[in-house]
């Protein structure tokens, strides 16, 4: 199989078709669209995301923000399912199925807001980094040691105005409002990991003076430690006024005694805390498709994810390229190899 790659112009114009020298008026240049209508368009996309009002006010001042928050719910959904891939339940999020998780108090519905935050702080650093947002740019407080030896440079990822502007974004609503409390706080349960990267300069490699810039970690790494915090998640509970049937304070998670130094036991430490009991997931319900012709591996998962009802074999012949190689110039040249495989999926 053949695959032709062809580089375009961005503006799919002929490179040799513009001469330019320097002098000419910037009219002639291609533009971007005129101020009011950009801020129409960029209202209109804060419009579309359904908002609450204030969430609208801020996404309003400032047109990257529309942008980020898309690519933070993407980044967020993608690697939640990647991290639950294996389990019966694996981030399914179409509308019904994700409404109603976000209702419940689970350990699931606690993993959504905390990767969804992660995430949205991780996306709005990059962006003030790329500059792809009018309200920050590149991180400016290195807070290195020895600064004598080390020459800030690079951009860094501003992770401190990010997180300042997710923590007012989510915001905390009523301090009575239970899955209020606990949803604010599993919102803020992990920073995003900060890495200093730094280039050597020098005679042969001498690094004499090194360039050094913040970086985000990789978003897969909080993913990952995001769902150590799901598998170890504590379970709350709250007191109630029986008379009047309201939620009063937070008691104490299992096996853990309250907090010392205020009234409030939530944990002090940033675990990810639930308030109900999750469902088994092996049944078609309200909070997911079930498990029923899910594919799983055998030696892996398949007695979990089938909850004991067994699974069905299916073999069959797939083609697939193989033993690609680049050409010069430009495509990628492939084989075709045929090989029969195994697929397991659960039984109804």
């Amino acid at each position: 199989m053949e695959e032709k790659i062809t580089n375009t112009d961005a503006n799919g114009l002929d490179p040799t078709s513009l001469r330019l020298t320097g002098s000419e008026p910037l009219t002639i240049l291609p533009l971007t669209l005129e101020p009011e209508a950009a801020a129409q368009a960029h209202y209109k996309a804060c419009d579309r995301l359904k908002l609450e009002r204030k969430q609208r006010r801020m996404c309003r001042r400032d047109p990257g923000v529309a942008e980020t928050l898309v690519e933070a719910v993407s980044m967020s959904a993608l690697e939640c399912q990647y991290q639950f891939r294996f389990e019966r339940w694996n981030c399914t999020l179409e509308g019904r199925y994700r409404a109603s998780l976000l209702k419940r108090g689970f350990k699931e519905t606690a993993f959504l807001y905390a990767i969804s935050s992660a995430g949205l702080t991780h996306a709005l650093a990059k962006a003030c980094s790329a500059g792809r947002m009018e309200r920050c740019t590149c991180d400016e407080a290195p807070d290195l040691e020895n600064r004598e030896a080390w020459q800030w440079g690079g951009c860094g990822d501003n992770l401190k105005y990010s997180s300042k502007f997710v923590k007012e974004f989510l915001g905390r609503r009523s301090s009575k409002d239970l899955r209020a409390r606990v949803d604010f706080h599993n919102n803020l349960v992990i920073k995003a990991g900060v890495e200093t990267t730094c280039k050597c300069h020098g005679v042969s490699g001498s690094c004499t003076v090194r360039t050094c810039w913040r970086q985000l970690a990789p978003f897969h790494e909080v993913g990952k430690r995001l769902k150590h915090k799901y598998e170890t998640a504590l379970k709350v509970g709250s007191t109630t006024n029986e008379a009047t049937g309201e939620a009063g304070a937070i008691s104490p998670p299992r096996g853990r005694a309250a907090g010392t130094g205020g009234s409030d036991p939530l944990p002090r430490t940033p675990e990810l805390v639930h308030l109900d009991d999750s469902p088994s997931f092996c049944l078609a319900s309200r909070f997911s498709p079930g498990t029923a012709g899910r594919r799983c591996h055998r030696e892996k998962n398949c007695e979990s994810i089938c909850c004991g009802r067994g699974h069905n074999t299916q073999s069959r012949v797939v083609t697939r390229p193989c033993q690609c190689q680049v050409r010069w110039c430009c495509y990628v040249e492939c084989r075709q190899c045929t090989q029969r495989e195994e697929v397991y999926t659960c039984k109804g």
